[in-house]
């Protein structure tokens, strides 16, 4: 396409930024953005218009992850786990996204979801703002604003969700409708008190206060912490107080903006809610993150499943009568990653799985554009020549690499077994070495001989590596597992999913959902 041609077309494809905030359509990252997807309408034509979008963000969900999640699910299913197809690995269309930073080469879930929802790239640990603003410069947040998808939505008349496993505070979901330059800032008691001093609102209140249309009709999630005083007991867990020091009850607060409006905390009361013309719910279901998929059923005043909160925020929004837009994350896939717990992780991408397969059955394909990504990757890696059907969170056994297939362990060169599963850094460490005892060594040029390969590495035939507490051994040893910088995935399905295609810069992502939405002709 010819560099004129775009120059033309990006004249069709405005974005109005709200009153304060910067010229969005003059950033680079926007005009990349609406430029790529211009040529890629002409790979694959003009996109039926959507009526609805579903955003799905499996925080941490990189390739390796899925692969896992899908051999993991399978083989609760009794299967051999291979050849299973994640739910959202039915969506038709696929794409990889790049997933920097403009500052880091690995990215924060704060930055990427600035550029799925503001259609921008920007620093790592900042919120809907462009990458002047730098971390923690509050006085230039405002000037340094970029418009939300979701902020679009509202002033455009659509009914609008967020539904996390994380607190409704955290990086992704704030990316909904926060504009921070700090991601940590989610209560006031987190904001400097110069900030605070100067008028700058933290996420709950951003929230709660969000100025957009009449404001989010749905939001589910954790952080009940976050709007309560902290003079005031937590409904659950009565030992535990609210975190704000300014005195303000912003569930109260909520109430009073939404008189006709459900607040729920527990899973019973979500389930006993109906329709309303037009829907207005908040759920925070813990203080903090909400639990693991693999710990819910021991909640003592019971969660909600993901998939439960996204049935229940769909059945609300439905009847938009210009529309809706939903976002739902799976948060804590990155949660168990960082702990270096597999069995967590793929547990939370099966329940994401699970919650675009409701999704799926509840929408109507020729009406909803549904889009499964990821932020960011892990550091999760499936080695080894483990024989097909071999539990995915089990030890190796098949091969070591050579000779015929065994049902024995397969060793290392200090004969030693070892798992499919590893993380490249994190708490799951083995130990110091004697090999880093004799010190450093220059690699490519070590002897590979038994006698000079790491001794530090524990017995694992009598470890239960499938438990669910098991640490997945990792190379380098860290407190918390980090963030991995390769390509993510994109899935799509619905009116507009052919313009998902390609490797693209992930703010392209954004660009992409508002032409389906039509908001770019």
């Amino acid at each position: 396409m010819h560099r004129s041609s775009i120059a033309a077309a990006l004249l069709t494809l405005t974005c109005t930024a709200p009153a304060g905030a910067s010229d969005v359509n003059a950033n680079p990252w926007y005009q990349a953005g609406r430029a790529a997807v211009v040529q890629a309408r002409t790979q694959v034509g003009a996109p039926a218009r959507a009526r609805n979008v579903i955003l799905f963000v499996g925080d941490g969900m990189g390739i390796a992850t899925v692969t896992a999640a899908r051999i993991r699910d399978g083989q609760l299913r009794g299967h051999s786990g291979e050849e299973n197809v994640l739910a959202f690995e039915t969506l038709p269309f696929t794409a990889l996204a790049k997933t920097y930073s403009t500052d880091f080469q690995v990215p924060d879930s704060a930055g990427t979801i600035t550029a799925l929802l503001a259609g921008v790239k920007t620093r790592s640990g900042v919120l809907g703002v462009d990458e002047t603003v730098a971390r923690d410069d509050f006085a230039a947040a405002a000037a340094g604003a970029v418009p939300t998808l979701f902020e679009q939505a509202e002033d455009r008349g659509l009914w609008t969700g967020v539904v996390t496993t994380t607190r409704i505070t955290h990086a992704t979901p704030a990316g909904a409708y926060a504009h921070t330059p700090n991601r940590d800032w989610e209560f006031d008691g987190k904001v400097p008190v110069a900030a605070r001093a100067a008028g700058f609102r933290d996420i709950a209140r951003q929230l709660v206060e969000f100025a957009h249309g009449d404001g989010l009709e749905v939001a589910l999630g954790g952080g009940r912490a976050m709007f309560f005083p902290n003079t005031v007991a937590d409904p659950e867990y009565p030992e535990q107080r609210g975190a704000r020091l300014d005195g303000r009850d912003l569930v109260a607060q909520w109430r009073e903006r939404y008189p006709g409006g459900r607040y729920v905390w527990k899973r019973d009361e979500l389930l006993a809610v109906t329709a309303a013309t037009p829907p207005r719910l908040l759920g925070l279901f813990d203080p903090s993150h909400m639990q693991y998929e693999a710990d819910r059923a021991r909640d003592g005043a019971g969660e909600p499943s993901l998939a439960e909160m996204t049935a229940r925020a769909i059945a609300l929004l439905a009847p938009a009568p210009r529309g809706y837009l939903l976002l739902v994350e799976g948060g804590r896939i990155d949660h168990a990653h960082h702990a270096g717990n597999a069995y967590r992780a793929l547990g939370e991408a099966v329940e994401l799985s699970n919650a675009v397969r409701v999704a799926l059955e509840r929408t109507a394909g020729t009406e909803t554009l549904i889009v499964v990504t990821a932020d960011h990757s892990h550091t999760l890696t499936l080695a080894g020549y483990a024989k097909r059907g071999n539990p995915i969170l089990g030890l190796v056994r098949g091969s070591s690499g050579e000779g015929p297939i065994s049902d024995a362990p397969a060793q290392d060169l200090s004969g030693r077994a070892y798992t499919t599963l590893g993380y490249a850094n994190g708490p799951g460490y083995p130990g110091k070495s004697d090999r880093q005892q004799e010190g450093p060594k220059h690699f490519p040029h070590e002897p590979t001989s038994a006698s000079a390969v790491t001794q530090g590495r524990p017995d694992l035939t009598s470890v239960a590596t499938e438990a669910a507490d098991f640490l997945q051994e990792s190379m380098l040893p860290l407190g918390a597992e980090t963030h991995g910088g390769e390509d993510v995935p994109i899935y799509a399905g619905g009116p507009g999913a052919a313009l998902f295609h390609g490797v693209r810069e992930q703010n392209y992502v954004y660009h992409a959902i508002v032409a389906a939405l039509g908001w770019s002709d």
